[in-house]
């Protein structure tokens, strides 16, 4: 899984790297090679002002045979909305995922159209 962290010029994101790598392993490892790509955006709206939750975090994932998904976190800090949007994501993975697998299970098994025993008044 490929992680791309982008931010603006309110973010000092050398110190966030690391930890927004660590934040979506954390949430999404468990779904393996499911997911190819995860994308960061971090922002601070009012990083001179404070006060408020100005600090935004937009993760976006790429499921494998999927469009994109994504979800944003907003907090006071931008480390509380890493930690915001990467619990979001891991909920949205996980359901995402689980009704991709229900579908399949419902579906059932590709049987060519003659498979099976033959139907009163066919012949075999």
């Amino acid at each position: 899984m490929q992680i791309q962290v982008n931010h603006d010029d309110h973010v000092r994101g050398a110190k966030f790297v690391d930890f927004v790598e660590a934040e979506v392993r954390s949430a999404l490892d468990r779904f393996g090679e499911r997911i190819t790509r995860v994308e960061v955006h971090l922002s601070d709206a009012n990083a001179q002002k404070g006060g408020g939750a100005d600090a935004r975090c937009l993760m976006e994932v790429r499921i494998v045979g999927q469009n994109p998904l994504a979800v944003t976190g907003f907090a006071s800090s931008v480390g509380q909305a890493i930690a915001v949007a990467a619990e979001k994501l891991e909920r949205l993975v996980e359901h995402t995922i689980g009704r991709l697998d229900d579908s399949t299970y419902r579906k059932g098994p590709d049987l060519p159209p003659d498979s099976g025993p033959p139907l009163p008044g066919e012949r075999s």
